[in-house]
This record gives C-alpha cells, structure tokens and sequence, in this order.
C-alpha cells in the first residue's frame, strides 16, 4: 500500500503531516466521519474528517424550517449505499489519521486508516475501488503515489462496473415517519410488537433516539420506553441547557448505538410519542442506562415495556445503592433503619382498613402497617359531604369498603405475613395539607401471604386504586409496577370500583343501645342456639361488638358466667379506676377472638340492651378461656349453665398457680367450707318497701319504705328552692348519662338521668327515685341542683324482678301477667326478700303487706307464668311450694295461654 506521507520536495521540504488517532463516532456521508477522542471525565472532543481527494454522493436534506427558499433534496444515487458501506466498516471502530489541508472555513481534509498505524486500510481507497466514490482528478499531481493509487483504482472499478459505474440505479428512498404516516399508531399496532431491524440514526438526549427502520427505509423518532434520561433545556434565544448529566447520559447512548445496527421493538404510540425498546447484541440500552445512573424509571411508559419491568426496577435499584451519577445524592427511604425493621414476619391482629392492619411482632408489640401505594375505596364528588352526617358509617357506606375489609380479614387475620418495609411516610398537619386532615407517621410496606402479594389482590380484585406520584417522589411500593399491571387487568375486566353495576348496598342496623331493638331479636336469638358472629370491636375483655351476617346486625355482647376486671371509664362523678389486669384481660380477649369468624349463645339480656351469652372459637369457650389463664373469675349466675362445672374447674387450675388475679389467693380450709355448705340455708329477712314502678318485662321498681322521710325532705327542699329560683328554659343541653331534673306531667320537678337524646324535642329520661320513663323536650329540663345530687341521696328507685318464675316469651301472656301484678301491687306497700342475684338485677319475693300471701307464687297459681327451677339446696322448699302451685294451676286448666 502506498505510503500515507505525501511526497517532499527537496529543494523546499515541507513538515510530514501528523499521525493522529481517534474513535468514529459518526459517518457523515460516503466522504466524511466524525472521530472523537477518548473519554476522560465526560464526552470527548469530535473534529470532522472530509476525505482527500474523493467525492462520494450527497445525502437527502429536508428544508430548513422557519426558511421557505430551502427545499427537500433526494439522496444522489449511490450516496446511501457509500454511506453505508463506510458505517459498516469504521463506525465505533479506532483509526488514525492524517490532516493533509484545512480551509480558512475550518474544514479538514485527511487521509484515514482503520487501525492503530498507517499500515491499515485506507479507507478513501477501498470506497473508490468499490465505485462508491469518484477521484477529484483536478487536484491530482503526478508525483503523488497516493493520487495516482487512486486514479488506478478508480478506472479499475470502471472496468469491472461496480457501484455507480454499473448499470443499476442505486438510489434509495427515505420517508420520515412523521410526514408520510397519517396515524402512526396503526403503523405500531400492526407490527405486533416484533422486533424490527433498523439503523440509530441520530441521538437526542440519552432516551430520545432517531432510527432507520429496515427494510422500507422509515425515519421514525423513538423514546425509549420506561425511562428518562436527564435532557438539554431549549431557552428563548434558542440556546440548549442541558441538565446534570445530560450530556454525559447522551455520549452513552451514542458511544454504544450511534450508527450501529440493531433491533427495535415499537411497543405503544400515546399522543404520537413513539415508545420502543432497543436490543443490541452487547445488551439492552435502557437497563444499561438505569444500571449506570444516567436514567430514571417513568411509570407511564413502564406499563409498555415488554422485556420485564422488574429488570428496570432492579438496575434502577442498583444504581440508587451505589449513588451512582444522578443519583449521587440519593438517601433511601428505609436508610435509617435496622435491617430487622425493614423486613420481617410478624402475626396479623386487626384488619383496621382497607389499606391497613394491626401485626404483632416477635416482641409481642404491636404495629400499624399501611399497604404501600395503595388508596381504599373512598367516596368522590358531592357524597363526601355525608362524612359529616353522624350516622355515616364508613365500612358500610362507602363502596366497596366492607368487601375490601372481608377480604383482607379473611385472608389475613390470625395468619403470619412477611412485611417489607417501602417507606416511612412523615406526619402531616392540618395546615400543611390545607385542610386535609392530618395524618400521623406511617409504616408503609409490602405484605405477602404464601406469596401473593396482598396489595397487589386487592388492587386486581377491584376493591383498592394505585396511588399516582410525581416522578422525582421515590416513597412508593417495591412492587409498584405490578399494581400498576394489576390495577389495569381489573379496569379491563370491570371489577369492584370499575364495574358499572350498582354498588353494593349493606344495611346494617346497630342495636347496640337500643333496647326496644334488642328485646324484638332476643327470642329470636335464644332460639337459634348457636348462631355465627364477627367480633367487631373488643371494649373489654369481657365486652365486645359483634356483627351477625344472617341477621345483618350490630349487637353489643357480654360474656356470661364470669367476672371480669373493669377497665377505667369516665363515669358521672369522675374517672373510675382501672381494676387490676383489666388491660391483659382485654389484650387476651382482642388476640383470640378479634375480627374472628365466632359462634355465639344467647341467653339473656340486661336493662341497656346489652346481650348476655357464651362465645365459642374454635371449640374454645372463651368465658373459659379467660378463667383458665387467670384473668376473670367465675360468677355465680354460672351455676345454672352448662360450662357450670368447666368454668369452675378451670378457675380451680389457674387457682393453683397463684397468678394474676389468683396471685395473693390463700386457699380456705376444707373443713371449714364444708361446713359452711351445710349450714347455709335461706334467709327469710322482709323489709318494707313501696312498688313505684312496673315495667312491660315484669321487672318493678320499688323504694325502701325506711329512707322514704328522706325523699319527700329532699323533694320538699328542692322544689322550693327552684320555686325560688326557676332554671331559664333551653339553659339546659342534655347529654347521655347526665342526672338533671324534668318536670313531670303534674307540674312538678323530680330527678332524673337523660338515657338518650333523640334530637332536643325528644329528650329520653328515666326517674331515678320512682323507676319511670318518659320522653320530654329539652326545655322541660334543666340542671339538677349540687345539693340534691345522688351523693346526697342516692336514687331511690331499684329495680327488681321475681324470684322463682319465667317471665312469658309471649307478648299476650306476658301482658296479662303485667297487668294483673299492676292491679295488685303498683303505688302499694309490699314486704320484700333478696332471693338471688341475676344478671339484671335481683330476683326477691314479694308478700302483700297485710296477708303476706306470696304475690309471684300468686302469678304460678293463676296459670300466669310459669316456674323457673333453682337447683340450690337451700331453695329447694321454696321451689318446690311453686312447683306445687303450678301442678295446681294445670289442674284447673288455668293457663290460659
């Protein structure tokens, strides 16, 4: 090959051109290359090398905008296939060079080499002999081995008619995607997301690409999907700014496909952007791009990217890890904390939305996890303003909310989950978020279940939405794209929140309280035996909300049989204190059974309306179960059940091992209880006492005839003293549980205690000295003088029902019975004997003061009532003189009902 240093006069020598070497970043045409440096701390410096003494094709310009005398020129024929031929020979590739003459314009003309050194191909003579480009003959000196090499060459290709010296045509037409495709989306579409085999003609910025798609030669721009690369800002005087690491992330991209070919794969055409991946055989660029730290995901292009969102999300993972480039200043969300606290399994207690629960850790503490990224169903638009309706009730009245939490309980509840936590999301204030309530700091993480991801079925069911963040906001779900995904699949197919059916409707009446409610599903809750229940919410350990699906009702329960410790309350006349191991009790209770699928027994009812009965979990009692572990005592209304014996031998057990409530037990001698069983005996010990009050249940409320002088003193007192001073009507707000006083239908002002407040004209009131009830309007009531309060005198009234009977299930029966004790002893003197205690209140006996005839065995004799059977030793004389009376009441055929 012809030696690179041109020829030197002797006379006049001229200094041997320089040897230089550089990288070709680009090939401009059949005749020119751009060759770059090596990178040293950001992009190298380029020059433009024209060849010496060749001329190849022109290829096509489009017209200048913004200049209507430039027009589109074609390509000249065989100007792309010079081009090519050169690109496919030198581009990436190293080579040197020698600068043989440059214009005052700057324009440099050269001879290149492929290779380190001049011993290489020269490029200008290989386009030549293939008849790519033609010899600048003008400028040829006959001494110049080099030109007359190229002159040789050239009629070489001549004769053996190759490339423009051959018969074919050799021009090629390029259309521009832009310009030539009405609807570019249907031109996507219908390549089915196959790979395409193109040419990167031109880079943007690092994600903004320029291809040739081959083989029908379209000109396409490309944003590669998933991610962004930092970009050059254009001002108003037209100057670019690029952003940190713009121009580094674009010299990454060109270095590696600038040029080159490759294999795109156009995934999806929003608003004309055209999303594509780009596979090279050295590896994909968007996943090197995040790897490197020169890119960020995009969840808007994610969801079309078809090579595995999780590979983005794990190079972007890695970049962020070693604070690489943009990502220098990264801090993760979960940086200050123990890897102990990031990931762990922990026991699911409480389903407390849809978006969170309550776990207990290995510790035994308990946590709040919200679901990362993910919104519980909520409602929109005009209805939010029932928020403000008191009655509103979100887990039943929002969409969706109820079938969101039973899915999360069924799932979870009592069941260990992994938790990985995302993100600390930081307390807000009111007046940070506007208005918006605020919010304290929350756990936000992943949890699984035998690996399903409990966000992400939530989300694919329907019953939760994916929470939308602004780019540069890294506190999001690990598993972000596979919500994204889920949430998409469950728009599709109309499920949940996206269904145009009708929403689901649950009309849950709560009788909690309501004890005219309570009193109608009572014998029908008796009957059923045992009837299935949720426990709603865990007020004690001892007292608990249920819900009952069969019969779409919230009811309040109280466990039977036992004696629980009582929690602190606030109470009229200040805060009760908590009795000893109430909160363990209530922590036990709350992690057997809480939001748990159980079986309740009905027996019995108390004055609140409050249900009284045996709860079962899994064959466990749970009345049992908290004697067993020394937390409640057996009450002796047990006797007449069942679990009688159960109960008492496990309060025997948790006895012997002297913990908690049986801690500073000292057991009695056996003797000495022997003998107290022996002797015990029933008391007959009357007092006088004057019925005030009976009510449609067949309890009476009565006054100790001895304190009687008290009331009327107290009575006396008080209505002269507001006689004296009368209360200014409407002064008066009641408030549940308040004692005031209320002026009756005679006139006059008695004490009483406010049992509910319907609205201000509908007041609920109870007696407390007389037993009776009324519903009055708030102007007939006022505040109740300090010196008459119940310490004074406590109330008067105290309710009472009849030992030894069972009061009629049927309302006809038990209103003849009702009536007939009103005839005999209402706003009567009667004598009266504590029996037992119930769960209500105390059964006694009642004797008219003058015969002393007994008034409930009265009832058994006429066929009224019938009798309820005691089973203690010393009230077998007293049963079985009723029981005598009602064999008596069934011979002579009076029961009438």
């Amino acid at each position: 090959m012809a030696s690179a240093v041109p020829a030197q006069v002797q006379s006049n020598p001229a200094p041997a051109p320089q040897l230089q070497r550089g990288i070709v970043k680009t090939v401009l045409s059949g005749c020119a290359v751009i060759v770059r440096g090596q990178p040293r701390g950001g992009p190298p410096p380029e020059r433009q090398i024209n060849l010496s003494n060749i001329r190849a094709g022109a290829l096509a310009r489009r017209a200048i905008q913004g200049q209507p005398d430039t027009k589109d020129t074609p390509d000249e024929p065989w100007a792309f296939q010079a081009r090519e031929f050169l690109r496919k020979k030198v581009i990436g590739k190293e080579v040197c060079f020698t600068v043989e003459n440059k214009t005052p314009q700057g324009r440099e003309y050269g001879i290149v080499f492929l290779g380190k050194d001049t011993s290489g191909e020269n490029i200008a003579e290989s386009l030549v002999a293939e008849g790519l480009a033609t010899v600048r003959r003008e400028g040829i000196r006959g001494n110049n081995p080099d030109q007359v090499r190229l002159c040789d060459l050239e009629d070489q290709a001549k004769a053996a008619k190759k490339g423009q010296w051959s018969e074919g045509g050799g021009s090629h037409t390029i259309r521009d995607l832009k310009y030539t495709i009405e609807n570019p989306r249907n031109f996507v579409d219908s390549l089915h997301q196959k790979p395409v085999n193109a040419i990167i003609e031109h880079v943007r910025d690092g994600s903004m690409l320029r291809a040739l798609l081959l083989p029908d030669y379209y000109l396409v721009t490309v944003m590669l999907s998933g991610i962004k690369c930092p970009t050059f800002k254009r001002e108003a005087d037209g100057s670019e700014t690029p952003e940190p690491f713009a121009a580094e992330a674009k010299f990454f991209t060109e270095s590696r496909l600038l040029q080159r070919d490759v294999q795109i794969i156009l995934e999806s055409c929003p608003n004309q952007i055209i999303l594509g991946t780009i596979l090279h055989p050295n590896g994909n660029i968007t996943e090197l791009l995040l790897k490197e730290g020169f890119a960020r995901c995009v969840d808007w292009s994610m969801a079309v990217y078809t090579q595995g969102a999780e590979k983005l999300r794990a190079a972007e993972r890695s970049a962020k890890e070693r604070k690489v480039r943009i990502w220098k200043d990264y801090v993760a969300p979960t940086a200050n904390l123990d890897q102990k606290d990031r990931q762990f399994v922990a026991k699911v207690m409480q389903v407390v939305n849809a978006d969170a629960i309550v776990v207990k850790l290995n510790s035994g503490e308990h946590k709040t996890i919200h679901l990362s990224s993910i919104r519980p169903p909520r409602l929109e638009g005009e209805e939010k303003n029932k928020d403000k309706d008191k009655r509103f009730r979100p887990l039943y009245d929002i969409p969706y909310m109820f079938e969101a939490r039973e899915f999360l309980r069924k799932k979870l509840i009592g069941k260990k989950v992994n938790v990985t936590v995302d993100y600390i999301r930081a307390a807000t204030s009111a007046m940070e978020t506007g208005g918006v309530p605020a919010f304290p700091e929350r756990t936000c993480a992943t949890v699984t279940i035998g690996g399903i991801n409990i966000a992400e079925a939530l989300v694919s069911k329907g019953l939760a939405t994916v929470i939308r963040y602004r780019q540069d906001d890294d506190q999001r779900s690990s598993h972000y794209d596979e919500l994204l995904a889920a949430e998409a699949r469950a728009i599709k197919n109309g499920k949940g929140l996206h269904s145009k059916k009708e929403v689901p409707i649950h009309r849950v009446a709560d009788i909690s309280g309501e004890t005219q409610k309570a009193k109608q599903f009572l014998p029908f809750l008796q009957r059923a035996g045992r009837s299935e229940a949720v426990v709603e919410y865990v007020f004690s350990g001892s007292r608990l909300k249920l819900y009952m699906p069969k019969e779409t009702c919230l009811i309040t329960f109280l466990l039977a049989g036992i004696e629980c410790p009582r929690g602190s309350r606030n109470m009229p006349g200040g805060m009760q204190v908590a009795e000893p191991y109430s909160e363990e009790a209530t922590i036990f209770t709350k992690e057997l059974v809480l939001q748990r699928e159980v079986e309740v027994e009905v027996e019995s009812m108390d004055k609140a309306g409050n249900f009284i009965g045996w709860l079962h979990i899994e064959s466990v009692n749970l009345s049992v179960a908290l004697v067993e572990n020394a937390l409640s005592k057996v009450h002796f209304t047990a006797e007449r059940s069942s679990y009688y014996k159960t109960l008492l031998s496990a309060e025997e057990t948790a006895r012997q091992r002297k913990e908690k409530l049986w801690a500073n037990y000292e057991e009695k001698p056996k003797e000495e209880v022997a003998q107290f069983t022996e002797e015990k005996e029933r008391v007959a010990k009357y007092r006088a006492v004057y019925v005030t009050e009976i009510t449609d249940g067949l309890h009476f409320y009565a006054q100790d005839v001895e304190t009687g002088t008290k009331l009327e003193s107290l009575m006396e007192s008080m209505r002269g003293e507001i006689a004296a001073q009368p209360p200014v009507e409407g002064s008066f707000a009641p408030r549940r549980g308040d004692f005031c006083i209320a002026k009756f239908a005679d006139g006059e002002w008695y004490r009483a205690r406010v049992e509910k407040v319907e609205s201000p004209a509908k007041v609920h009131v109870f007696y407390i000295d007389y037993g009776n009830r009324e519903i009055l309007s708030s102007t007939r009531l006022a505040a109740l003088p300090p010196a008459f309060s119940t310490r004074t005198l406590p109330p008067q009234a105290t309710e009472y029902t009849f030992a030894f009977i069972q009061v009629p299930q049927d309302e006809d029966a038990r209103a003849d019975a009702v009536d007939s004790v009103v005839r005999d002893i209402q706003n009567k003197q009667c004598l009266l004997n504590m029996e037992y205690s119930g769960a209500v209140c105390p059964h006694v006996t009642l004797q008219f003061a003058d015969s002393k005839d007994d008034v409930g065995l009265g009832l058994v004799k006429e066929g009224l009532v019938m009798v309820d059977v005691r089973k203690e030793k010393h009230l077998h004389k007293m049963v079985t003189e009723y029981l005598n009376g009602q064999e008596s009441a069934k011979s002579a055929r009076r029961c009438a009902r």
